[in-house]
């Protein structure tokens, strides 16, 4: 009876090791498949990706895409002197939030006047490598006035004078863009331009900040004065014959391509308007936010607030430089409302942090968040704008339109949020701030629709 026990409990412990053994080889072989499906998905992903960017070497030369990344790669150079840098400048000289506010909101209300304007010239008028030269002219003259004649009145000119550009620059790069590549292309041509524009600011942005740090600030300025040169010389390596005219302007192909659809007739679109607003909450509650950090960090003198500064602003555009590719690719594979809605959202965890923490540390991670929100919103917001005007040939006019939104609510940021910041503190006013996006988040939310087309004309 013993011996039988025992060759019994023997058969059972081998059967036991048995289906162990086969047990671990099945964990193992489906650990290994769900491994081999995750890396195939991935490689599908990059081939597709690949693929969408070799149908831009397709559409254009090299030298004319090679033209327009470094334009907007220098363009951004020029353009990382003002901002957040002109706030940290001005409240270094000895101005008060309020002074600072009215001076930033002087140069986003000249970008009220310019957008609407500025956008319907570039659509009438075929020359846009010629208009972008004269934004990127004005932009130099008032880098100059900054950091060598840095008065109240001529301070303030000179953000006039960058206020103006805007109507300028931002179109024509965008009508160059969409007449060099065509719809189809334009989520992935605006990745594109997105990148060196934010790969630009990164770079350049470290470079400022350690010249402010060990040399002057005004020398931030004068960099980018000096960086108005390559800018130009980038812009004149894009051959003016590949940009299509009635293609810049998102016009109707063939003999309609003539004909400019009624101002009247683009107002009837609700859905126009539910973009607008959308938009212009979103900007109301993110155009004053890094500003009022670098007030803070000035007023504090600390040891390395230059660069602190520099690194807030460095953080985001890497992520932007980064993620831009992939959100206009992957705009065309999940629709443009997902990842606006993510990019609205990210924004609002962006001004609690700024709320309840001044430490470093969460700076740098609200910054993260930000750059996340800016990669989705500025590749979108393009996007979306060409969605809702194809065949209308009014595609720089209701970019201008938006524009404008966007500097009114950036103007109306920067002013209020001096005087809210002075008398309520510091988490009360990113508290607002938040609900203000958290508002705009809703807003794309319930009422926003999808605009991706499902067949495009071109």
């Amino acid at each position: 009876m013993a011996k039988a026990r025992a060759k019994t409990s023997a058969a059972t412990h081998a059967n036991l090791s048995f289906l162990k053994r086969i047990n671990s080889r099945i964990a193992g072989f489906s650990v290994g498949r769900s491994l081999q499906r995750g890396s195939a998905g991935i490689s599908r992903t990059f081939a597709r990706y690949r693929s969408a960017r070799k149908s831009l070497r397709s559409s254009i030369s090299a030298q004319s895409r090679r033209g327009l990344d470094w334009t907007n790669f220098f363009l951004a150079d020029v353009q990382t002197g003002f901002g957040a840098f002109v706030a940290f400048y001005l409240a270094d000289l000895g101005w008060t939030k309020g002074q600072v506010g009215l001076a930033l909101a002087l140069g986003t209300l000249a970008g009220v006047v310019s957008q609407i304007p500025g956008g319907a010239l570039v659509d009438a008028i075929p020359w846009k490598r010629a208009l972008l030269a004269v934004g990127i002219g004005m932009i130099c003259a008032s880098a100059l006035i900054l950091a060598l004649m840095p008065t109240v009145v001529l301070v303030f000119v000179a953000e006039i004078l960058h206020g103006l550009s805007a109507g300028l620059v931002t179109p024509a790069i965008a009508a160059i863009s969409l007449g060099l590549v065509g719809r189809r292309a334009m989520s992935t041509r605006t990745g594109r331009n997105y990148r060196f524009d934010a790969a630009g600011n990164a770079l350049t942005a470290g470079c400022m900040g350690l010249a402010g740090q060990y040399f002057s600030t005004k020398a931030i300025f004068l960099g980018s004065a000096a960086l108005c040169i390559p800018a130009l010389i980038a812009l004149s390596r894009v051959r003016g014959d590949e940009i299509d005219y009635a293609r810049a302007r998102n016009a109707d192909k063939g003999e309609r391509a003539r004909n400019y659809h009624r101002i009247f007739d683009i107002g009837k679109n609700r859905n126009l308007y539910v973009f607008a607003a959308c938009v212009f909450f979103f900007q109301l509650a993110d155009a004053s936010m890094l500003p009022v950090v670098g007030e803070n960090l000035a007023q504090s003198k600390a040891q390395s607030a230059s660069l602190i500064m520099a690194s807030l602003i460095v953080i985001p555009q890497v992520l932007v430089a980064i993620l831009s590719p992939w959100v206009g690719y992957h705009s065309e594979k999940w629709g443009r409302k997902p990842l606006l809605l993510l990019g609205f959202g990210l924004e609002t965890a962006r001004a609690i942090l700024f709320a309840f923490s001044s430490s470093v540390p969460v700076l740098l991670v609200a910054q993260l968040l930000g750059g996340m929100s800016a990669a989705a919103v500025t590749v979108l917001t393009v996007l979306i704008i060409t969605d809702m005007t194809t065949g209308t040939g009014r595609f720089n006019l209701v970019r201008g339109f938006i524009g404008t939104l966007v500097a009114v609510a950036a103007s109306i940021s920067t002013t209020a949020s001096g005087f809210i910041f002075d008398s309520l503190g510091q988490w009360q006013g990113f508290l607002s701030l938040a609900i203000v996006s958290f508002v705009a988040t809703g807003l794309v939310w319930i009422a926003m629709p999808e605009t991706k087309p499902g067949k495009y004309l071109d």
